[in-house]
């Protein structure tokens, strides 16, 4: 009988183990979800629904939980004296990411302290917050400029359109290896990784239009600008 029980113990364990692995990899089930029918398009920037996603994460973890962080004086919004941005966190599964996102115009430019409204700093905690949502998963390949969702065994999606052309030219790009074009190529994948670490995607058109980046730009240029971005972030 005590082997008996001691044999149950330990397999009762195993399942506590294997559940516990399986919440940890919630990113793989949030960054599997497919929202390519829900993103929008303006000024050339992708954006997903606040609601949506918000939506989609609590269907799936109905635990999380999200923080609108308050400046020393309890304002929704932060400054230093010339713009402003947002500060916002999600928690899924006891882990916080944490978005802050500059308060920006339709043209995607930092609007003035002097006049910024609250409606603005709403839209913005929105977006910041969805942009956090997306730090855990679900929506994060549209920063990224990827085309699809990893599926959870690591591959990605079969497309719900002709994909060969966007393929084969992610191939060509990788493939020659020691040329200008590669150097071009993980130089522009360098500045594209940066911009989305540090939550510049709604800056992303305006940073192409400054450096004057094109399908023709050499690494030489891709590296200035990341030194231009560098220099946004000091």
């Amino acid at each position: 009988m005590a082997t008996n029980k001691t044999a149950a113990t330990a397999a009762n364990e195993e399942k506590k183990i294997e559940l516990q692995k399986k919440e940890l990899n919630y990113f793989e089930v949030l960054n599997s979800v497919n929202v390519n029918d829900k993103v929008e398009k303006k000024n050339g920037l992708s954006y997903l629904s606040w609601a949506w996603a918000w939506g989609e994460l609590k269907k799936r973890f109905p635990d999380a939980v999200y923080t609108i962080y308050e400046n020393a004086d309890g304002w929704n919004y932060h400054t230093d004296g010339r713009t402003c941005w947002v500060k916002t966190g999600v928690t899924v599964n006891g882990v916080e990411h944490i978005e802050e996102l500059p308060v920006m115009d339709y043209k995607n430019k930092a609007i003035p302290l002097g006049n910024v409204t609250s409606f603005e700093v709403n839209k913005t905690i929105q977006r910041s917050l969805t942009k956090a949502v997306a730090r855990h998963g679900l929506g994060l390949y549209i920063y990224a400029g990827e085309d699809l969702p990893e599926a959870t065994d690591g591959t990605q999606e079969p497309p719900k359109a002709e994909p060969k052309k966007t393929v084969k030219k992610a191939a060509t790009g990788n493939d020659k290896n020691g040329t200008p074009e590669a150097a071009a190529y993980s130089a522009r994948q360098a500045l594209k990784e940066f911009i989305v670490w540090h939550g510049m995607e709604d800056m992303q058109q305006q940073i192409i239009q400054t450096c004057g980046l094109n399908s023709q730009s050499s690494a030489a240029d891709y590296e200035a600008a990341l030194e231009y971005c560098r220099g946004l972030v000091r």
